[in-house]
């Protein structure tokens, strides 16, 4: 029997590396819904940031001690000592020990040129700033990952140096040296021809670290496991600063199925593109259609020759079963894989369609209709049910809007003030609502509460808890299509909710009353569901 082959481990610093993108801005929440959904996922590490360099991430780390990871550890990052000065007197030293993490990562020069250059100090002082600040986290039974930033490059100006860094980082206790191509401009026989110079001189323990500014940050990470490197960096969707870091949704499955590495596990692996997606929407970003792999079009065939093949056998134009790694094949011309991909989104969410029905087709012609005016419903799963409930009539209305306003006015102070006046009939009861908020859409909100927490108590117990804008067609200007995605919680769960149009306000009421009506209902539709009433009455029509 062949031996296993050893894991390779998987270091994601999209909370600290990813968020240095132009673009991204996270808040402390956004950072800790996606550490959750890395520890999902399953990396081995999980990047908070830099907490000597700003208060967000000492706030997530302090976050962070009260949640529990199953899969992660938490690691703190920041650079050696500063030169000229003891270790223990360095305050970016001193946050980084109070983040109370089991494990650190501390960068340092290993290029002689960066070294004089931008520390502006002498070699000798950067190998001693190197070894004093591990040998002192080591003291402090951490686990220390030492990144010896642009060290391939410091490599080629001058090998000996390079490998001076390593040797003091090894001889001070640090349980990893990580290679770094800062400048992300190295190519793969770079990378390879160096990482055997390397092993010729240290036996401890290799990772690898790379930009993506000459395109090849995939590449360059796939041949250092090649070459024997057991541990690797990088972000999902390969965000970062510049070209971004080495994107671990592409590398992941390469190793996995590709080079057959021990990655992560098959269940773990359908949960990529989800996760992709959902990043994406955190950090407010536009996911990447053609991105390998988890893309929307990574698996979307459009005609002829093509589509023709791949209804017949899949692999004649895909290099992997796209369920492996939790995204779906798409037919663009056909009917059918409109279908297949609402039912895979029903199951995603406990509802059990049956292909063969005249209402999965309806859902399928709406979602069709609803995407076309800018709607997606990857990280907006309360709208998703609801849609459901409506074409296969299983949803009651709570309410009937008859109309809002909402006044924003500025005073002579320079302050904004806003009011929301809301008419809504719950039964034969008609309320009429005003209230001030924070913003157009907290007055709204707070109408809206106003005019129904009589009728519906339990409303109380709603938070909207995250709100974002994304504007669709930015070349239209003031007049473009925008898509609010809400994001909602109650004493049991939180959900996502959408909405779409060309006025803000408006897109913010759909997303808004979807939210809130999701939240009453979603306790009694899974019932309906798992007692199967709706899905007999369709086996009956059928």
């Amino acid at each position: 029997m062949a031996a296993a082959k050893q894991k390779v481990e998987l270091y994601d610093t999209t909370l600290r590396d990813g968020a240095q993108r132009e673009g991204i801005s996270l808040s402390v929440k956004d950072k800790l819904k996606i550490a959750e959904k890395l520890d999902e996922l399953g990396v081995d590490y999980i990047e908070g940031g830099w907490p000597g360099s700003n208060p967000k991430d000492i706030e997530f780390f302090k976050a962070a001690k009260d949640m529990k990871f199953e899969n992660s550890r938490i690691a703190a990052f920041g650079s050696t000592r500063k030169p000229g000065i003891k270790v223990t007197e360095d305050k970016n030293i001193a946050a980084l020990a109070a983040a109370e993490t089991d494990t650190v990562t501390i960068f340092g020069k290993s290029w002689d040129f960066q070294v004089t250059n931008a520390l502006e100090t002498e070699l000798e002082e950067n190998l001693r700033m190197i070894g004093d600040t591990i040998e002192y986290f080591k003291e402090l039974d951490k686990r220390v990952l030492f990144d010896a930033e642009h060290f391939f490059d410091g490599y080629k100006h001058n090998a000996e140096y390079a490998l001076e860094t390593l040797k003091v980082a090894a001889d001070n206790g640090a349980d990893l040296l990580v290679l770094c191509d800062t400048n992300g401009g190295v190519m793969p026989w770079e990378i390879q021809s160096i990482i055997k110079e390397v092993k010729k001189v240290t036996t401890a323990p290799l990772g690898i670290h790379v930009h993506n500014d000459g395109g090849m940050a995939v590449a360059n990470s796939t041949v250092a496991v090649r070459e024997g490197i057991r541990h690797v960096q990088g972000t999902i969707n390969g965000y970062g600063e510049r070209c971004g870091n080495a994107n671990l949704c592409t590398i992941i499955p390469t190793l996995k199925f590709k080079l057959k590495m021990n990655v992560l596990s098959k269940s773990k692996l359908k949960k990529l593109t989800d996760i992709s997606h959902h990043v994406a929407e955190l950090c407010n970003m536009v996911p990447s259609e053609d991105q390998p792999y988890v893309g929307f079009n990574a698996f979307a065939h459009k005609g002829g020759v093509h589509v023709d093949a791949v209804s017949k056998a899949p692999e004649t134009y895909e290099h992997l079963k796209p369920e492996l790694i939790g995204n779906r094949r798409r037919i663009l011309i056909s009917e059918l894989g409109g279908k297949s991909s609402v039912l895979f989104k029903a199951r995603q969410n406990n509802i059990d369609l049956l292909k063969e029905t005249p209402e999965t087709q309806r859902i399928v012609e709406r979602i069709k209709e609803m995407e076309h005016q800018g709607y997606q419903f990857e990280a907006a799963e309360g709208s998703f049910e609801l849609m459901v409930w409506k074409v296969m009539n299983a949803y009651r209305s709570l309410f009937k809007l008859e109309g809002f306003r909402v006044i924003v006015e500025k005073n002579g102070e320079g302050e904004a003030l806003c009011e929301a006046t809301v008419k809504v009939s719950v039964g034969d009861k008609k309320i009429h609502t005003a209230s001030e908020g924070n913003g157009p859409v907290n007055a709204l909100d707070n109408a809206l509460r106003k005019a129904m927490e009589e009728v519906y108590p339990e409303m109380k117990n709603i938070k909207l808890v995250d709100y974002k804008v994304r504007v669709l067609e930015a070349r239209d200007g003031t007049g473009a299509q925008v898509r609010v995605l809400l994001e909602s919680t109650n004493d049991e769960k939180a959900w996502s909710t959408v909405g779409v149009s060309a006025n803000i306000i408006e897109a913010s009421w759909v997303a808004l009353v979807d939210s809130i009506e999701y939240g009453l209902l979603c306790k009694e539709m899974p019932s309906v569901f798992k007692n199967n009433k709706i899905i007999n009455l369709l086996k009956e029509e059928s």
